[in-house]
């Protein structure tokens, strides 16, 4: 042969070709001719030839869940293009299809890379230990233990993470490894030292609950998933109890007025976008806030751009002119309705003496008006207008839980009609200021007392921390829409975001007008943008205080969409069952990962915030002197949280030792904290017997794309450990590292 690249044997077998093509066959044995006629196009036909076509999509966690059609050849798949069999909406609205984009498009080229991971891989040092350590012990569990146990070979097989080193293995034997060390972390150290970490179920349920039941159903600690997107997922509960449920997509068509907030919808909604563009042909404004010229600003009517990380004062500037004209200067019947029966700015809050001022406490309850049955500590108070009195309404906490709750969990008001504002003498009140302009502000609010409480309303408060005067109120407000001294105006906004006072304050007519016009069609079409800053939580309830005050939330073509919008477990009740092992038992562990990594990498040591940093200017100092660290270990011994590992002893031996006195489980820790005799392993997460030991990862890369601090493991490790031995040393060589890591989106153990 030319090349001289194959033996005799080889060349004689390409040669055999000619024999099974009628094309010609190249004098390089490689290319195939086909000359004149239309034998040529048999390439092209071939090409797009299928045997059979499949509905799929891609679960590549972009919330599209986009129908396509696969087409398929001896189980291979050759082509794919988008379905067109979406049932239609109606003449009146467009259609859902086509859906779906060129990075769906492009899935199966990622199904046949040949850089796809196909085998398990191990780390080439730690194969070697085990199968001499298996060989010489001829048990899978006592390889893993002898392993982990001496210290100069785990120090072997942890120094070389990060270095490759990689190597193939059977399917056999890296199941048994990972099993081996599972079932030696049990059974020495406890079930609950064993993690996994798996991010949103929507996108692939069955393959996040199968690894999710397995953690479980050996009493594992499923780490949360959602926390991957900072502070969304807190934000609404917040608010309004309900887990950021908001409308699809298609919603988007209904609205008048559209903001697009922090999403650039064509990137990152693809096949969701055209609602947005083709809902301008029917009057829809749209504006977009964003810092920088994205895709979606071309499709904007006005572009505010705000400065990086500043949403939250622009917000704030526009929720202050909401109030101040369509609540003060004069009241919009729609709005006032609709935050008596869907808000809780009439519920009474006590106010509190702090000093020369007044502070704002607790929500006035059931109990304190002497109501001393089931749960009248949760049941809230506001006044009614047309008698004056102080009225428990239906459905507030209190009446979620027992047999007097019953057929009073909704939100009937029956004749009483809440009064917004409490009305009577003003009295100056201290509210937090977070803006670098001082500690706090003091502004006046209208109180009363009720059963010997002075209170207010939380509309009153609302109207002070926002800096709206009313006439005969006593404490420092700005002096109009032009001060930029006092937050939270158009002109102090404007000094923070860099967005024009003028423009800030125009949109925010223009939204609440509409709003008003429309009842409630005006919507905040909110992204990822806004989310990665800290204290996130705080500009989404920004955003959801202008929607709710200007009856928006929960109307079609209203409220906020934000980019999880359509990836949701629907049938979340039976998954949850199987993914969680509730058949079997409950509760499972489960714990929040950015507290697993906050301890568990040592981060807590190199934070350099306490937990008072940023403390409201009118708290009780209960934060004073705290780290974080000391809250997660605090909300741990009271029951607030979980964390795991729980205490510094086995689980499993503790319910061995409970069982062995006769004595319940539970009476049997608690004699042993409080003897002294029983610690919670997150206050000294260092120790040897408090750390995890084992942590599975699959679907996600953790330090890749995960990364909400997660990132920092392996140099935390690696500083902690120079810390303490007083001279750099390799990462792996930390005692404190886990000590087996297995990522099973590849089923890849290291």
């Amino acid at each position: 042969m030319a090349s001289g690249l194959d033996d005799q044997l080889t060349e004689a077998l390409v040669r055999t070709r000619r024999f099974f093509t009628r094309a010609e066959v190249g004098a390089d044995l490689r290319t195939l001719h086909q000359i004149g006629g239309r034998s040529a196009d048999d390439f092209y036909r071939d090409r797009w030839s299928h045997d059979k076509v499949v509905r799929s999509t891609h679960g590549v966690n972009c919330t599209g869940s986009c129908s396509w059609k696969v087409y398929v050849k001896d189980g291979i798949i050759t082509w794919e293009a988008q379905q067109t069999d979406y049932p239609s909406v109606g003449p009146d609205r467009p259609e859902y299809e086509p859906r779906g984009c060129p990075r769906g498009a492009a899935f199966s080229w990622y199904t046949y890379s040949p850089t796809r991971v196909r085998y398990p891989y191990v780390r080439g040092v730690l194969l070697e230990l085990y199968r001499e350590a298996k060989a010489r012990l001829g048990d899978p569990v006592l390889a893993w233990a002898d392993i982990v146990d001496d210290p100069d070979r785990a120090r072997r097989y942890k120094s070389a993470r990060g270095k490759g080193g990689l190597v193939r293995a059977t399917w056999e034997e890296a199941t048994e490894l990972v099993a081996a060390a599972h079932v030696h972390t049990i059974k020495r150290f406890g079930p609950d030292r064993v993690a996994g970490f798996s991010p949103i179920p929507a996108m692939s349920m069955v393959s996040h609950a199968s690894g999710a039941r397995f953690v479980s159903l050996i009493g594992g600690s499923m780490l949360s998933f959602y926390d991957w997107y900072a502070d969304l997922p807190v934000a609404s509960p917040q608010m309004f109890g309900d887990q950021t449920d908001v409308p699809e997509s298609g919603d988007w068509w209904d609205a008048g007025y559209l903001v697009m907030w922090g999403s650039n919808v064509p990137v990152t909604r693809t096949p969701d976008a055209h609602w947005m563009a083709e809902a301008r042909y029917r009057g829809q404004k749209v504006v977009v806030v964003s810092p920088d010229y994205a895709d979606n600003v071309k499709f904007a009517d006005e572009w505010l751009a705000a400065q990086p990380g500043t949403d939250g004062a622009l917000a704030m500037a526009m929720g202050h002119v909401i109030l101040k004209e369509f609540f003060v200067d004069r009241q919009v019947p729609y709005f006032t309705d609709y935050v008596k029966r869907y808000t809780d700015l009439p519920f009474l809050v006590r106010l509190e003496e702090r000093g020369d001022a007044h502070v704002p406490g607790k929500f006035l309850t059931a109990e304190d008006l002497g109501d001393d049955s089931e749960h009248a500590a949760f049941k809230t108070v506001l006044l009614d207008s047309a008698t004056g009195e102080a009225v428990v309404p239906n459905g507030s906490l209190g009446f979620r839980f027992g047999e007097a709750g019953v057929g009073r969990w909704n939100l009937d008001l029956g004749d009483v009609d809440p009064l917004l504002s409490a009305g009577g003498e003003g009295v100056t009140v201290q509210l937090a200021r977070f803006d670098g302009g001082g500690g706090a502000v003091t502004r006046g609010v209208p109180t009363r007392r009720v059963n010997g409480h002075l209170v207010t309303t939380v509309y009153d408060l609302m109207l002070a921390q926002y800096g709206v005067h009313r006439a005969g109120l006593p404490g420092s407000w700005p002096t109009g829409y032009d001060d930029a001294a006092e937050p939270y105006t158009p002109a102090w906004q404007a000094t923070i975001t860099g967005v024009p006072a003028e423009k800030a304050e125009r949109i925010a007519r223009e939204f609440a007008t509409n709003a008003e016009d429309s009842r409630g069609r005006s919507m905040i079409l909110m992204g990822a943008g806004t989310n990665h800053w800290f204290h996130s939580d705080t500009i989404y309830r920004a955003f959801l205080a202008l929607t709710s005050l200007t009856g928006c939330q929960g109307v079609n073509g209203g409220g906020w969409a934000h980019y999880v919008g359509q990836e949701k477990c629907r049938p979340v009740t039976g998954w949850a069952q199987l993914a969680f092992g509730l058949d079997w038992s409950r509760p499972p562990r489960q714990m929040i990962q950015t507290a697993f990594w906050y301890l568990h990498t040592d981060q807590f040591r190199y934070d350099q915030f306490g937990a008072d940093t940023l403390s409201a200017a009118g708290g009780e100092g209960q934060l004073a002197g705290k780290t974080t660290a000391d809250v997660i270990a605090q909300s741990a011994r009271m029951g607030w949280m979980p964390s795991y590992p729980t205490f510094d002893r086995n689980p499993l031996d503790l319910a061995d030792e409970a069982d062995a006195t006769g004595m319940p489980v539970a009476d049997y820790i608690v004699g042993l904290l409080r003897a002294g005799a029983l610690r919670f392993a997150c206050e000294d997460p260092d120790a040897e017997h408090n750390y995890p030991r084992v942590l599975t990862v699959w679907r996600a890369n953790l330090l890749g794309s995960s990364a909400k601090g997660n990132c920092s493991a392996p140099t935390r490790r690696c500083a902690r450990r120079r810390r303490r031995s007083g001279r750099a040393t390799s990462c792996g060589a930390s005692r404190r590292r886990p000590a087996s890591w297995t990522c099973c989106s590849a089923w890849t153990s290291g």
